[in-house]
């Protein structure tokens, strides 16, 4: 015997497709906000892929931690937002050198201790062991979400599958899950295809593994750039603002609109436009 789900089952899109949204707003049960935040946002989007580095996580906050954690145990006078600020400027130049060939394929955990190597000569962070280097370096796997991601997140995982989509390499990105309590259905990586975002292969990759078109996949970040380059290889776009990713003295400003899918103030937001 076959047994439908019942109404309670459906999920809120379903629920509004079912029952027309033009007819609940006409009895007062759903208010035009309510009807403009269904899953109408992007139709076509079957999988939510995120960037994580500070998308879903705030990567300067957590970096001035670590270090505040490691000047208590080693005594060092270093600003740390500076600190932060300088680790982080050596990501894209670092992943050059792979996407020119001047380095082989190399992990982001590799990339960053490269960078690291150059900072401790620079801050005069002496008498470091090994073991506090490869700890230090391993902050990147203990980044803390915005106060929104989880609960965002969940609430997306209820529709569709969710997955990052980072430069971040797969062991990085699980730890960070696991530490973080990050719901995600799976992690992508640009590990997956060797290819650093914003090269395709990264974004294409991500519909492939997925059994998906490209533009059936949505990524989701805050950065336009890497957002133009997954709508140049055919994704949908969200975007999410994260006003304080560089810190409150280097405020994010918003990008013109009309340049993506969709436009999120946070994970809450896109939930409710994607109706999840």
């Amino acid at each position: 015997m076959t047994i439908k789900r019942s109404a309670l089952a459906l999920s809120r899109r379903e629920i509004l497709t079912l029952l027309g949204g033009a007819t609940m707003l006409a009895s007062g049960l759903l208010s035009p906000a309510a009807l403009a935040a269904t899953g109408s946002a992007a139709p076509q989007v079957k999988a939510l892929v995120f960037d994580v580095f500070g998308t879903v996580v705030d990567w300067r906050a957590s970096i001035i931690r670590e270090g505040q954690l490691l000047a208590e145990r080693k005594g060092y006078n270093v600003d740390w937002g500076v600190f932060a600020d300088r680790w982080r400027a050596g990501y894209g130049p670092s992943m050059n050198r792979v996407r020119t060939g001047e380095l082989p394929w190399t992990k982001l955990d590799d990339l960053h201790r490269m960078v690291l190597d150059e900072l401790v000569k620079e801050f005069s962070l002496t008498g470091m062991s090994e073991e506090e280097l490869q700890d230090f370096n391993f902050a990147w796997h203990r980044l803390s979400p915005w106060p929104d991601s989880i609960a965002g997140l969940s609430r997306l995982k209820n529709e569709y599958p969710i997955a990052t989509l980072s430069n971040g390499n797969v062991s990085l990105l699980m730890e960070m899950a696991k530490n973080a309590g990050l719901p995600w259905d799976t992690i992508l990586s640009a590990e997956l295809s060797r290819h650093y975002k914003p090269d395709p292969e990264a974004y294409l990759k991500a519909a492939e593994l997925f059994s998906l078109k490209p533009h059936e996949v949505m990524l989701v970040a805050a950065h336009p750039s890497d957002l133009q380059a997954a709508a140049a290889a055919g994704l949908s776009t969200g975007y999410v603002h994260r006003p304080l990713e560089r810190g409150p003295d280097v405020p994010r400003t918003r990008p013109a609109p009309g340049l993506f899918d969709v436009y999120a103030e946070d994970f809450l937001d896109l939930a409710r436009q994607l109706g999840a």
